[in-house]
This record gives structure tokens, C-alpha cells and sequence, in this order.
């Protein structure tokens, strides 16, 4: 019996004629993988965020370091709200609580409850808001007089030399001069009324801005000075691009020092030929023995205070923004 050694061949197609003349690509045939090795298995998809791990249609996995951020974020703010509040809860609670186990004198110390209701009654007979209105308007007149002569004039003194040693002598005589002292001479040259207030408000003001400008101009970094220099800045350029934008910081630092000061000689200046004002209120409340209502005129007087002191942190934060935050 014969054998073939030749075994059949499978059976090929035949391109037609009327089939495309164009070559079709082969898959490129895999490399040999070594003996006992698996395969790798195929990339991901890549996409610009990265590596795609989920079936086209599927919805996106939550992050899950993104929520557990927010939260902490927000329990941290939390926590610093509460800690910031405890000696205020606890100044408060002993302010009600030492009148009532008389502690001290009621008479002349009453319970927090009664001041907050004297509070209350001096808003509703309008006498609160009348006060707050004439004060507010003293002081914020005087505040931003000393802003808009302070930082201009100490960033002049701060920058030219021959200016800072023409004013240096007066600098020095007056920024050792207590406003309350120069009070009476305020009130002889410009009587008792709105603008004696106004001008001692405006001189206790000047004094922190414009020492604080001085200041910050002199402590710019003099590396970032000679960088601007050698990039062939102007005058003026390297005022407004270097000097301005690193003084903020303690400008504003003398701005939130005079915003306290505004109020504290207000209050004194009131007390002395003012017919409106808190600080009238508070004297008219101790001549005529109204102690809660004295009070009430303190704690408005601390609250105005607080406020204010919050909105020009905001807006320091708002003008130094490109400041890199403090870690830790």
C-alpha cells in the first residue's frame, strides 16, 4: 500500500475581480512569549485625565478623596469657630452668673440678661440707632481721611530720601503726642462741634498708617529691588509692580490698628460737649445712674468694633490674595 506523503492543502480563496485591488493589512503577528510566561494584558484607554478603567457609557466611581477634604475642611472651620467662641461664652456666662450668686455688686454690675434687655429697649425707642449713626459717621469720616492722607504720604516718605529727612523731625515730635492730649487744643481752635470730633479722630488715626507705610516701603526685600533693576524696570514701573504689592501687607497691618483707634478716641471725644454719639450715651447713662444702659452702649461699642476689625481682614485677604498661605 502506497502512502502520500504530501497531505491536502486547505482551500484558499480567490480574490475576484471584482473585489477591492487595494492590499488589506495582517494583524502583526504577537512576539514569542517564553514557555510558562502569560500574556500582558491590553493598556487602558488613556484619556487627558489619565487611564480609563470602566466601560464606555458607565458613570465615573466618586472620588473618595475628594468628599472626606471637603468634610475635614469643614469640620475644621467648625472647630475653629467653636474654640474662638469659648472665652466669649465663658466671659459671658460669668458675667451672668457672678451678680446673681453676688459675687459682686448687682448694682453697680448686673447681669448680662439685664444689660441685653436694656439693649433691646434703647433699639426700640430709636435712641440706639440715632447714637450708632452719629458715631459711625464721626468715625468712619476720620478713618478714611487718615487712610487717604496716610498711605500716599508715608509711601512717599518711604521711597525718597530727602522727603524722609525733611519730615523725619516732625515725624518724631507729633507720633509721641497722645490724641486724647491734643483734645482740649482741638476743641478751642475748632469748637465742640462734628469737625473737632472728626479732626481728632483723623490725627489718631494718621499716626499707625502712616508709620506702618514707611515702614513696609523700607522692608521690601532689596533681592527683589535689584531683580526688578536688572530687568531695566522704570521708576514708576518698579513702584507699582515691586514696592506697592509687597508693602500691602503691613500697610494694612497699620489700617486694622487705626480702625480700633477710630473708635476708642471717638468715644472719649464724645464725652466731652457731644450732644449724639455712643459715647455720649454711655456718659449720660452714668450721670443719670441707667447702668444697663451703660453698658448697653459698651457691649454696641465692642460688637462696631469686631465687626469692623472682621471686614478689613476680608479685605486684606482680598488685596494680598497672591500670597502664598502660611503651612501648618
Amino acid at each position: 500500500m502506497s502512502t502520500d506523503l504530501n497531505p491536502p492543502r486547505p482551500a484558499v480563496a480567490v480574490r475576484t475581480a471584482t473585489a477591492d485591488p487595494r492590499p488589506v493589512a495582517e494583524p502583526a503577528p504577537a512576539p514569542p512569549r517564553a514557555p510558562g510566561t502569560e500574556a500582558a494584558p491590553a493598556p487602558l484607554p488613556v484619556t487627558p485625565a489619565g487611564p480609563v478603567d470602566r466601560a464606555p457609557g458607565a458613570e465615573r466611581a466618586p472620588d473618595p478623596a475628594r468628599g472626606p477634604g471637603v468634610l475635614r475642611r469643614l469640620a475644621g472651620l467648625l472647630l475653629s469657630g467653636a474654640v474662638k467662641s469659648v472665652a466669649i461664652l465663658a466671659l459671658l456666662l460669668l458675667w451672668e452668673l457672678a451678680p446673681r450668686f453676688e459675687l459682686v455688686d448687682p448694682t453697680f454690675l448686673p447681669p448680662f440678661s439685664e444689660v441685653l434687655d436694656a439693649w433691646y429697649g434703647l433699639l426700640q425707642n430709636g435712641q440706639l440707632a440715632d447714637n450708632t449713626v452719629a458715631s459711625l459717621t464721626r468715625s468712619l469720616s476720620g478713618f478714611g481721611l487718615a487712610v487717604v492722607i496716610g498711605v500716599p504720604l508715608g509711601l512717599l516718605i518711604g521711597w525718597y530720601r530727602p522727603v524722609a529727612n525733611l519730615l523725619s523731625p516732625l515725624l518724631e515730635l507729633f507720633r509721641n503726642t497722645a490724641a486724647l492730649a491734643l483734645l482740649p487744643v482741638f476743641v478751642l481752635i475748632l469748637g465742640i462741634g462734628e469737625t473737632s470730633k472728626i479732626s481728632i479722630v483723623l490725627y489718631a488715626c494718621l499716626w499707625p498708617i502712616l508709620l506702618n507705610t514707611i515702614s513696609a516701603v523700607r522692608s521690601v526685600d532689596p533681592t527683589l529691588i535689584r531683580l526688578a533693576r536688572s530687568l531695566d524696570l522704570s521708576a514708576p514701573r518698579l513702584f507699582q509692580k515691586v514696592i506697592l504689592p509687597a508693602s500691602v501687607p503691613v500697610i494694612f497691618t497699620g489700617v486694622r490698628l487705626a480702625g480700633a483707634v477710630s473708635i476708642l478716641v471717638l468715644v472719649a471725644a464724645e464725652m466731652v460737649g457731644a450732644k449724639a454719639g455712643l459715647g455720649y450715651l454711655i456718659n449720660a447713662s452714668q450721670y443719670n445712674f441707667a447702668i444697663p444702659q451703660m453698658y448697653a452702649g459698651i457691649v454696641t461699642i465692642s460688637v462696631i468694633g469686631l465687626v469692623f476689625n472682621q471686614l478689613l481682614v476680608a479685605l486684606e485677604r482680598r488685596f494680598t490674595a497672591w500670597r502664598a498661605p502660611l503651612v501648618g
